[in-house]
Order: C-alpha cells, then sequence, then structure tokens
C-alpha cells in the first residue's frame, strides 16, 4: 500500500483498509530509509487511517489542498506503489464527481472523485495532487472491477476524519436524531415542490438535536448551510461530516412555508445507540421463549426472533416479518439478544447493514440501507 506525510513529526495519511489487517507497520520513504510506524486511528467508514512514524526531525509533508472547487476535465496527479512499483506516478484528468461506489462487506463509500488515471493494488492510500502539488484526493483501489479508471477520496472529506483520527484516535460522527426518506414523484406533487429534492423527516428522537431544534414529523428538509439537499445519501453523508459541538443551519417546508432552523450536532449517547438502530431498522426482537417457539413454530432457540415491524420502516419495507429468526447481523452470528444488541451497536456507524434471516426451514440475506 501507500500514504502520504500530512505533518513534519511523522502523521501519515492512508486507507483504512491497508492497515486493517497488519500486526506490524513498516513506512519506506522515497531516500529508501525504512521506520516502524503505529496505527494512530482508523475509520472503516472513509477508509482512512492515520499512521505515525517516531522520528526526531522535521520530516517534508505535502500541503492538504481543497476538494470543492474541482472541475471534471482538470488535470491531476496520482503517486504511489502498484503492484510493488515504488513511487510510480500517473496522471490523468477529473472524470467525474461525487460517485458511490460500493466495496467489500456491504459497504458504500459516498462521494468520490473518478479520474481516469489506472488505481491498482498498492495505489491505496497514495497522494491525487493538482497540478500546484497541492493534495486533494487519496486514492483507493477498492473497486477491483475498474479497468482504466480510479477513484480518490476528497480531502475535505478526509480533513475533519484527519483531526478526529490524531486527537481520539476515531471518528466522532455528527448525529441529529432525526430518520428520513427519499422524496418521491407521488410526494412532489404532496408538497407542492418543482423536483425531485429535498427528504422528508419520518422520526424524531425525543431529547434529539432535531427534537430540541423543533423538527417534526412529515417536514421536508430542503437544504443544509445553504446547500440544497439532493437525496437521501446526500443527506446521510454530509449530517455525518459534521463536527459535534457546532451549529449548523437547516431549511426546512412546513404546511406549504419554508423555515429556518438551527440545530447543534451532537454525539450519539452511547446510551442511546441500541435504540437509535432498532428505530431505525423498525423492527424489535427477543429471546426465543417456548411461548414465543409455539406461536411462531419455531424449531430452534439459537438466535433471536423478530417480534413486531413497524408499518413502513425500513425492516418493513424488504419484508422482514414477526417470527422471522435473525442468525446473523453483518456475518455475526447471533446466538442471544446480547449478541444482537452488540452486532447493533458496532452497526451503527455502518451504510447498510447484512442480516442472515430464517424464516421456516429457509435462510436468506437482506440488506438494510439508510
Amino acid at each position: 500500500g501507500s500514504g502520504v506525510i500530512i505533518h513534519p513529526e511523522g502523521y501519515i495519511l492512508t486507507n483504512e483498509h491497508v492497515v486493517a489487517k497488519a500486526t506490524s507497520i513498516k513506512v519506506t520513504l522515497i531516500d529508501k530509509r525504512e521506520f516502524d510506524a503505529h496505527l494512530v486511528g482508523a475509520d472503516i467508514k472513509s477508509d482512512l487511517a492515520v499512521i505515525k512514524i517516531e522520528t526526531k526531525e522535521n520530516l517534508p509533508h505535502v500541503d492538504l489542498g481543497r476538494s470543492d472547487d474541482l472541475m471534471i476535465g482538470e488535470t491531476v496527479i496520482a503517486i504511489g506503489n502498484p503492484f510493488g512499483l515504488q513511487h510510480t506516478v500517473t496522471t490523468g484528468i477529473i472524470s467525474a464527481l461525487h460517485r458511490s461506489i460500493k466495496g467489500g462487506k456491504n459497504r458504500v463509500y459516498r462521494g468520490f472523485i473518478q479520474l481516469d488515471a489506472s488505481i491498482n493494488p498498492g495505489n491505496s492510500g497514495g497522494p491525487l495532487l493538482n497540478i500546484n502539488g497541492s493534495l486533494i484526493g487519496i486514492n483507493t483501489a477498492i473497486f477491483k472491477q475498474a479497468e482504466g479508471i480510479g477513484f480518490a477520496i476528497p480531502i475535505n472529506k478526509a480533513k475533519r476524519i484527519i483531526n478526529d483520527l490524531i486527537r481520539y484516535g476515531k471518528v466522532r460522527r455528527g448525529w441529529l436524531g432525526v430518520s428520513v426518506q427519499g422524496m418521491t414523484k407521488e410526494m412532489l406533487r404532496f408538497f407542492h415542490i418543482d423536483r425531485i429534492r429535498g427528504v422528508v423527516v419520518t422520526q424524531v428522537m425525543e431529547g434529539s438535536p432535531g427534537a430540541r431544534a423543533g423538527l417534526k414529523r412529515g417536514d421536508v428538509i430542503l437544504s443544509l448551510e445553504n446547500n440544497e439537499v439532493s437525496d437521501k445519501s446526500d443527506y446521510s453523508e454530509r449530517v455525518s461530516t459534521y463536527p459535534v459541538g457546532n451549529t449548523i443551519y437547516m431549511k426546512i417546508l412546513r404546511d406549504g412555508k419554508e423555515r429556518a432552523l438551527s440545530l447543534k450536532v451532537s454525539l450519539l449517547p452511547k446510551s442511546r445507540v441500541v435504540d437509535y438502530v432498532q428505530n431505525w431498522l423498525g423492527f424489535t426482537v427477543n429471546k426465543i421463549q417456548q411461548s414465543l417457539a409455539r406461536r411462531y413454530r419455531l424449531a430452534t432457540s439459537q438466535g433471536v426472533v423478530v417480534t413486531s415491524v413497524t408499518p413502513n420502516s425500513v425492516g418493513g419495507k424488504i419484508g422482514i416479518q414477526p417470527g422471522d429468526i435473525i442468525r446473523q447481523v453483518n456475518q455475526v452470528r447471533i446466538e442471544n439478544e446480547k449478541d444482537f444488541r452488540m452486532a447493533i451497536v458496532k452497526a451503527a456507524g455502518r451504510d447498510s447493514v447484512l442480516i442472515l434471516i430464517q424464516r421456516g426451514q429457509n435462510g436468506y440475506y437482506v440488506t438494510l440501507e439508510p
């Protein structure tokens, strides 16, 4: 894998998947010197990690640029170690912006830069530079089917993640306590909106930032920080990038009138993670007791059984039913309610949840996405 020095004290930015399974990390600089490095912090959701080499000298480092003013057709430079060929430089142009890519283990990566310079195994974690030599992205080779194209994580997205990883060792994602759904053509007519944009609030958690700001079920969120919300993915991505403690401004549509609200971004309290994710999933589970086994005619006591499903919830829409047995969550085996709660807590920061359902004698996987 590759990486780029972002601070003279030896902090290096790379991809999470480059260091995910590492038991030890060695860094070779362009002058052939080798250093041992340790992991400072990593974030699965963004596929970013920060490592650090110990040295008393000030190391040369790249300047962090900006990615909010990139243009399609702009010339870019990618550097890395494809197939072990060290310090390989390729050039290309930006082909597209705001790409969503499905990676391994059911992960979805959003907001990527697409370029026509090939990003091969070994390039992951290397810098994407503009013609001024400023860092505008981190190359990644997560999309193995791509031939002749590459993808990079925009540096603006990486900046806050870098700060959190260095300061806390993990990313503290913003939380508003609001569940939303995308706009449909039928909803456009009801809300008298000219085109598909915004998201509709479906639930506001009690005591959450959204509740304190006065958000209500049925409100349409039109913009965040004066930037239009295009769809549900756009909303989720942007909320997760706002620093905890910051105040953000939101424009909503309620009863045919636009209103402005301000919300203070919070950190999801650990005590509420299970409730929050279960509310989002839209179903409740219980230990398989004799009474439930008789009611649903279950032949096993392993796993947990679904006892209720909220209509029109994420779980309800994909067909989860009372009596279904949950056997796995994100490929983690579920034996009891404790296993389910632990798996749900881990799923809180993911873009999607993969669940193995047993119904009768048959088993099948379902994917739940926000």
